[in-house]
């Protein structure tokens, strides 16, 4: 059984990347969902900017939180 102290097996969502989250990446498409629907990548301390910024970059609304505070909807303008 696992303690409550056991190292967590969730890793960075970048392609090839493989270090431990620290952050959830967390977005929509919006011409596809509405402001419930949130989707979840998560990313380690380098990657976490740059998977943002792909996201911004294609209009989605986008919030990074940290990996245990998950979201259950976005803003309409994240």
């Amino acid at each position: 059984m696992l303690g409550l102290d056991a190292p967590s097996d969730e890793r960075c969502s970048r392609a090839s990347c493989g270090q431990p989250a620290a952050s959830r990446v967390n977005w929509r498409n919006p011409r596809i969902h509405g402001p419930e629907r949130v989707k979840v990548w998560l990313a380690c301390e380098e990657h976490r900017e740059y998977l943002r910024d792909y996201l911004a970059s294609r209009g989605f609304p986008v919030v990074v939180t940290a990996l245990d505070a998950p979201l259950d909807r976005l803003p309409e303008n994240a």
